[in-house]
Order: C-alpha cells, then sequence, then structure tokens
C-alpha cells in the first residue's frame, strides 16, 4: 500500500514519513504541489493545504480528477470553510494539525475500507467475522466478547490475513505511534485474544518477528 505525503515542512514530513513506514506503508514524499500532481497516483494522498507553490484545494482537484486515491487533507487550517472547501474539492477525509499519529493511521484504514468496492463492513477469514461497522466478533456464528484493545489487535491482523506483522507496527496500530520498548502487553493481549477466539492455530507467533492471522485456519466444535 503506497501513500502519498505533501508536505512542504520537512520538520513533519520525515518523522510522519518515518511512522507511516513502520506501519507498513510505502511512502513517497514531495514538498510542492506540483510535484504532487506530476506523481504517479498512489493507493493514499496526505495533503497539506499550505504548500509554496500551488492551493492546496486546487492540488486536491486535479488529484481527484485523475486518480481515485483516498486522499486526506492533514493542515493546520480548522475553519469550517476550509474543511468544506476541500472536501468539495474531492477529499475523503480532513486531518488538523497537530493530530495523533493512531488516530490517522485509524482514518487512513477506514478511508481505504470505505474505497475498496464489495468489502462492505466485514473482514472475513474462515469462521472469524468481523462486522467494523458494529465492532462485533463472531467465530462460526458464536459472539464473541472482546476488549477495545483485543478488538484494534484483531483488526490489525484481519485487514491483511496471512500478512506477518511486527511487534512494533502491531504496538503503533493498537496502541500509539510513541509505544517503543518493552512489549509484554502486547503477549498478555494476544493470549486473552486467543483463548476468547478458541481457534488453535488462527494467530500465529513468528518468533523474533511478531504476529499474522492465518488465513485458511477453519473452526471445528468440539465433539
Amino acid at each position: 500500500m503506497r501513500v502519498l505525503l505533501v508536505e512542504d515542512d520537512a520538520a513533519i514530513a520525515v518523522p510522519l514519513s518515518e511512522g507511516l513506514v513502520r506501519a507498513g506503508y510505502d511512502v513517497d514524499w514531495v514538498s510542492t504541489g506540483a510535484a504532487a500532481v506530476a506523481a504517479d497516483p498512489d493507493d493514499v494522498v496526505l495533503l497539506d493545504l499550505g504548500l509554496p507553490d500551488l492551493d492546496g484545494r486546487s492540488v486536491c482537484a486535479q488529484l481527484r480528477r485523475r486518480s481515485d486515491a483516498v486522499i486526506i487533507v492533514v493542515t493546520a487550517r480548522s475553519e469550517e470553510s476550509e474543511r468544506v472547501g476541500a472536501l468539495d474539492m474531492g477529499a475523503d477525509d480532513y486531518v488538523v494539525k497537530p493530530f495523533g499519529f493512531a488516530e490517522l493511521l485509524a482514518r487512513i484504514r477506514a478511508n481505504l475500507r470505505r474505497a475498496q468496492p464489495g468489502t462492505g463492513a466485514h473482514l472475513q477469514t474462515g469462521a472469524l467475522l468481523i462486522d467494523t461497522r458494529t465492532r462485533e466478533v463472531t467465530v462460526a456464528g458464536r459472539p464473541v466478547g472482546l476488549t477495545a484493545k483485543e478488538y484494534e489487535l484483531l483488526l490489525c491482523l484481519a485487514e491483511d490475513p496471512g500478512r506477518v506483522y511486527t511487534r512494533q507496527q502491531i504496538l503503533e496500530r493498537a496502541w500509539d505511534a510513541h509505544a517503543y520498548g518493552p512489549t509484554k502487553a502486547l503477549d498478555v493481549h494476544i493470549a486473552s485474544l486467543r483463548r476468547k477466539l478458541a481457534v488453535p492455530g488462527l494467530i500465529e507467533t513468528v518468533y523474533g518477528v511478531g504476529f499474522r492471522l492465518q488465513p485458511d485456519i477453519e473452526h471445528h466444535s468440539a465433539p
């Protein structure tokens, strides 16, 4: 998944790019509107409105005419007129600086889900079904009660079954962009999640790396 970051302030762009890469995205960073318009379309565009050469709303409109990418405006402009103008020009979402990195990642995921035709509000792998609209989880029709943190962990893994997510990527997705250091809490939540789902092998530990959700594990009821 590729992200085009359009931001002229290196103090913002550099750490944001690094965070996105740690979260599993490929990042193309440009600092001008002209470079953004000339860039190859990506899956997601994070667009600052205060660019040195072109008006950000004009850039948004030009990008929308040539691409179906998710466009999220990320700007210090908080006025309602600016929000309305950007959305009218084709933006999918609007985030005001300063913002929480975890929230930005959540907005990217939510907009990508809405942009993918046919996916609806459900994620399913084997007997596991996640309703992302109601946050309800079932296994072979059995409701599974999860805490908010357990749900975020499962959602992270279920968005791309089979993919190995590093511990740091999971921490940044389910906790916070600055969640560095010991990961004991992650192990505790994973253990609880496995126990509640009760599907052996569904969440696999990739030793020395992280975890993944096995896409081909079926649920078998106890006799």
